[in-house]
């Protein structure tokens, strides 16, 4: 049978033909806005965060740009939603990967630089979400949505936080937050650097005059976190 051949009455869908138009239950309505959030995906993957468009989520979803603004109030809404899912896998991975840390051994400070800056290297499109949140996706939505994300990605800092903590106890819990922020943010911005548009990446590579123009992120974070974790206890006030 086809979508043709139901009628919206059984399925909750209003149809014409064979073309989706409205979804009149919740489960239908979260179908819907999980196929516009893959569809988002999808193309950011495949050609960066910067050049998707809501015309081209529409058309990859298979709706009318105009019927995807009844599930999504704008496009950021939809990228601020894909960014905000991000960060739990990102903690799992950050978990796994310092479970067997021993606390405060010899060695730990750069195990946590190393597997916090491959948690980042390893999910291209979570660092390309990261770049344009703060500079776009925050400042066309609403502010409830915003909320919403912003305690998300808060949650989650505080339990990367609490997972070096672990390793490291004697960095304090607000150190360690301070820590995984820090590097959060960089990793956004060192991996646009590190991702250059094809003309630039072939500039780059054809000038050697432009070679410190190439940055490869993994080593670009590993680098800092040692840094920073080496200059937190010495930062502390009161002491020389």
């Amino acid at each position: 049978m086809t979508t043709s051949e139901v009628s919206g009455s059984e399925t909750g869908i209003e149809t014409r033909g064979d073309s989706f138009l409205r979804a009149r239950r919740p489960e239908q309505k979260q179908r819907r806005q999980e196929a516009i959030l893959a569809a988002a995906r999808e193309l950011a993957l495949a050609g960066g965060v910067r050049g998707v468009s809501l015309a081209g989520i529409a058309g990859l979803a298979g709706i009318d740009k105009s019927a995807l603004l009844r599930y999504f109030e704008t496009r950021e809404q939809i990228f601020l939603e894909l960014t905000g899912r991000e960060w739990g896998p990102w903690v799992g991975a950050l978990r796994d990967g310092l479970d067997a840390a021993v606390p405060g051994a010899p060695g730990t400070a750069g195990l946590v630089a190393d597997v916090v800056a491959r948690s980042f290297a390893d999910r291209p499109l979570f660092c390309d979400l990261l770049a344009h949140t703060p500079l776009n996706f925050e400042r066309n939505v609403s502010p409830e949505t915003v909320r919403r994300y912003k305690l998300t990605s808060l949650a989650a800092v505080g339990e990367a936080a609490d997972v070096v903590h672990r390793a490291l106890p004697a960095l304090t819990a607000d150190e360690c937050r301070e820590f995984i922020s820090a590097i959060a943010s960089l990793a956004g911005s060192v991996w646009q650097i590190a991702n250059p548009v094809p003309a630039l990446a072939a500039l780059f590579a054809a000038d050697p005059a432009l070679a410190l123009a190439c940055v490869d992120l993994a080593p670009r974070l590993r680098r800092t976190g040692d840094i920073l974790l080496a200059g937190l206890i010495p930062s502390r006030g009161g002491g020389d």
